[in-house]
């Protein structure tokens, strides 16, 4: 028989989220395909592979909206040049905020994207990303 890690928490839930719209971002690859294989690997607790899919389908219904938010609060990067990573934590969060905004309080979507910034971006990501998105909050830029 065999055995699969479990999946626990929604900070590890966004983590396949964020591989998901990353390999569809750097290599065009469906994103609900890479993350229902990542589905296959780990077992879930409290549906949190449902939440996790809630975040990626509304950032993929949503792209050309959530791109303009970005661009929007953050002028002086240009889209395609802002890191891969840090891109796609911006797209969750926001995609979170918008539409899945009944799910998780926004302190906490902010403070997940900031700790996914911290593992998985650079040096700088943390605070760019929670500069963006506190611009976000102050703003509220709707969609």
């Amino acid at each position: 028989m065999e055995y699969k890690s479990r999946i626990y928490s929604r900070r590890e839930a966004r983590v396949l989220g964020l591989q998901a719209l990353c390999e569809y971002d750097s290599v065009g690859h469906d994103a609900m395909e890479v993350l229902e294989r990542g589905f296959n690997r780990y077992e879930f607790e409290n549906n949190f592979h449902i939440f996790a899919g809630d975040i990626v389908a509304n950032v993929l219904e949503n792209f050309a909206s959530i791109d303009t938010i970005i661009s929007e609060l953050a002028p002086d990067w240009p889209l395609m040049q802002i890191a891969i990573v840090d891109r796609n934590i911006l797209r969750m969060a926001i995609a979170e905020l918008v539409w899945c905004k009944d799910k998780v309080p926004e302190k906490a979507v902010l403070n997940e994207a900031v700790e996914l910034a911290k593992r998985f971006g650079s040096e700088n990501s943390p605070s760019f990303v929670n500069g963006v998105l506190g611009s976000y909050m102050k703003v509220g830029i709707t969609v």
